[in-house]
């Protein structure tokens, strides 16, 4: 479910902005910081887990908002180069600034009360918060599609991806729409880092092993295929590089012009 988050913002950028975003992953990183930091005040009792991963995701999205308006919005047009090199420097700088906050040791953050037990399944042990993960992946999916697929702010997101200028031409504001599909983008990435927080220390360097992954996906998956992609982030955790490589998707290019998602 981490990785189809991850992806599916990455895709997203890519397919509205055309910028290939290598510090997407650091986002993550910074969803699951902010969630700790949000734990040792509030605390993970009474529901406020659920508040503080919501109050992570929601501070990487403003800071995703503030790196479109003040950075990103120089890179549109320009070469892949200049857009990778850009990414991963501002994903260097954003990972030595976590370090500089919250340090190089390792951060966790206890499972919310609720969901805090397990259950036995053919003699395996399944915690239960990680039982609710998985259900919450589908409903997340599900709900991204709807957006995408069946609302006014979604249609105005595919004919951005298709043909910026005639959408300009016909009275919407593209630079502030751009500018929402950053925010939206950042803010899977950081609801991501948020939920895995329980599961796994946040630790940096983190970062750099989500957005491989998650490169790995929107290529298995295919750039214009959004259940592609939900369906390969589990078959990426199965299977090696060099199996994936053999199948029929892993021959969508992550350049493909088929975005917006089918």
């Amino acid at each position: 479910m981490f990785l189809f988050l991850i992806a599916a913002g990455l895709s997203l950028i890519f397919g509205v902005l055309r910028v290939l975003n290598f510090a997407h992953g650091t986002f993550y990183m910074l969803g699951a910081y902010a969630t700790f930091q949000l734990v040792q005040w509030l605390g993970v009792s009474g529901g406020r887990f659920w508040l503080t991963a919501l109050g992570g995701a929601l501070f990487v999205a403003a800071l995703g908002g503030l790196v479109e308006r003040l950075l990103f919005r120089h890179l549109y047009g320009k070469e892949e180069l200049y857009q990778l090199l850009f990414t991963y420097a501002l994903a260097l700088i954003l990972g030595d600034a976590a370090k500089m906050l919250w340090g190089t040791q390792q951060k966790s953050v206890s499972r919310p009360p609720e969901l805090s037990s397990a259950f036995q399944v053919f003699g395996a042990t399944i915690p239960t918060y990680n039982l609710f993960i998985i259900l919450l992946g589908p409903a997340i999916a599900l709900a991204f599609w709807l957006v995408l697929q069946r609302t006014r702010v979604g249609r105005y997101i595919r004919a951005a991806a298709l043909d910026r200028e005639t959408l300009g031409a016909l009275g919407v504001n593209v630079d502030a729409l751009y500018t929402g599909v950053f925010v939206l983008a950042s803010f899977l990435g950081g609801l991501g880092g948020a939920l895995i927080s329980p599961m796994r220390a946040t630790t940096p360097g983190m970062d750099t092993e989500i957005i491989v992954e998650a490169f790995v996906v929107v290529v298995i998956g295919g750039l214009g295929s959004f259940w592609g992609r939900f369906s390969a982030r589990s078959s990426t955790a199965r299977c090696s590089p060099s199996a994936s490589s053999s199948s029929p998707a892993s021959r969508s290019s992550p350049s493909s012009p088929s975005w917006p998602p089918s």
